[in-house]
């Protein structure tokens, strides 16, 4: 008597970045025949150049401003000098042991979540791949390319990320003109860094680079800083960034940016210069799909080269997937891995629970940092949604007082008919750990007066979350 058996579904997962670390984990997990393939270390360039190196460095920068802020708390340092005589000491950033420091934890990092993937079951192959029609990927396993290796998968989920986008007229070289992925080569703090581009990228750098001692000038053609974020949280963080000495140029174009030497020179559309001793290029990023097999498989792109999903993040191929920044959903991190771990239940036949625009939470990690979820006051003023604005100034909270903050605040929006929580933003020291309530608040749906019900801690800056939905007890 003949028995059959079901054959294990084989998973192969193109970058080993947050969505495809998640997806090849999730799926070992639920019993499939993983392989993922990786050019440079699992955990891609979000661990190894992008959010663990600058988060790193911006934990630094924030070290050092504490630093030199304490003295308005009435803490102050004082070295013993000739005679009698104190001198007061200055902070100095010795940015080789900061980078080298940095680089050490994103390898550490990078190692412990290959120690996962091999507990877990999943084959790990090193080299650069590409797709060989709608269920293989050809791998090159050899520097230069002569040794290839064909993995059939049944399941395909590509997650090749970003790169740092190029222009013709600012091309790096990686010693005075830098885009970000290459600042960690760095020695010393630059004299003088020019920053062209005032989004996410463009300010969390400026911000850190100013607080460790750099003389920063930031060139942005908009109207203000990190313009596709909240009016009123750019209003403050540039604010910050002019108190703090830092030039803004706004509406101001780079229209060139050449090495000169010891220095570098961006010359703007309306013929002026900037001279500095470094430039970082934060002028977006392109997406990894370039010459990977996608079309030929079937895999339908957008213009700009991001590949289309839908909300379970599979493409326009019924069993391929992809997740993260090489897709057409949200650019984050988090989103990637929730991506990653979506695309697998789905294939494998899991409970699913796509995840929801509204839901995501977002931060900006300049000084003070910049969360949000949920709708924007823009989309209410628009009347996209109906909704209520209620805005309280961290100046107000005891602990804030405490602490000695003098910037930020405290924004939710909730529904003018439910009184539902559906949005809010933070302006804080840590408001990336703050948001958490918020999330869970418009997750879980619930109104200002049920938020309100919580008890926070006294003091703490958690209870100007609550001061604000107490304050919207009549919204409906």
């Amino acid at each position: 008597m003949a028995y059959e058996f079901e054959r294990t579904q084989r998973i192969a997962v193109l970058g080993g970045g947050p969505g495809g670390y998640e997806a090849a984990r999730a799926a070992a997990q639920l019993g499939a025949e993983v392989t993922l393939i990786e050019r440079a270390g699992v955990g891609g360039a979000a661990v190894l150049t992008d959010v663990v190196p600058s988060k790193s460095l911006i934990a630094t920068a924030e070290a050092s401003n504490a630093v030199k802020e304490a003295g308005d708390l009435g803490v102050q340092f004082f070295a013993k000098g000739s005679g009698d005589k104190a001198v007061k000491p200055e902070v100095a950033i010795n940015l080789a042991a900061v980078n080298k420091r940095l680089l050490g934890l994103a390898a550490q990092q990078s190692d412990d979540l290959r120690s996962n993937l091999l507990e877990a079951g999943v084959r790990l192959v090193q080299g650069e791949g590409r797709l060989d029609g709608p269920n293989a990927v050809i791998v090159s396993t050899a520097r230069g390319g002569t040794d290839f290796d064909r993995i059939e998968a049944d399941t395909l989920v590509i997650s090749v990320g970003a790169s740092p986008r190029v222009l013709p007229t600012a091309v790096p070289d990686g010693e005075r003109i830098l885009t970000w992925t290459q600042l960690y080569q760095l020695e010393r703090v630059p004299e003088h860094l020019i920053v062209v581009g005032s989004g996410v990228t463009g300010a969390e750098f400026a911000s850190a680079y100013r607080a460790l001692g750099a003389k920063v000038t930031l060139i942005s053609s908009r109207d203000q800083v990190l313009p596709g974020e909240d009016q009123d949280a750019a209003s403050v963080i540039e604010k910050v960034f002019k108190r703090n000495g830092m030039k803004v140029l706004n509406k101001s174009r780079a229209e060139s940016v050449v090495r000169d030497g010891d220095s570098v020179v961006a010359t703007l559309t309306d013929g002026r210069e900037v001279r500095g001793s470094h430039c970082l290029m934060a002028v977006g990023s392109v997406p990894n799909t370039a010459d990977l097999g996608l079309e030929a498989a079937g895999v339908q792109l957008a213009e700009s080269g991001h590949i289309r999903v839908n909300r379970v993040a599979r493409t326009s191929m019924p069993n391929i997937y992809a997740a993260g920044d090489c897709t057409t959903f949200v650019p984050l991190a988090s989103v990637a891995s929730m991506q990653g771990r979506t695309a697998v239940f789905h294939a494998m036949g899991d409970i699913v629970n796509p995840p929801e625009n509204r839901n995501i939470t977002s931060n900006i990690f300049t000084q003070p940092e910049i969360a949000t979820v949920g709708w924007t006051e823009k989309e209410i003023d628009e009347g996209v949604v109906p909704g209520v604005v209620y805005k309280l100034p961290l100046s107000s909270n005891p602990r804030a007082k405490m602490m000695g903050i003098r910037d930020g605040f405290v924004k939710l929006f909730a529904s003018s008919g439910s009184g539902g929580i559906i949005g809010g933003v933070i302006v804080a020291p840590k408001a990336s750990e703050l948001i958490f309530p918020l999330a869970l608040a418009i997750e879980h749906r619930l109104t200002v007066d049920q938020f309100a019900e919580a008890f926070p801690v006294y003091p703490s800056l958690t209870g100007s979350l609550t001061d604000a939905a107490r304050a919207m007890h009549i919204v409906r």
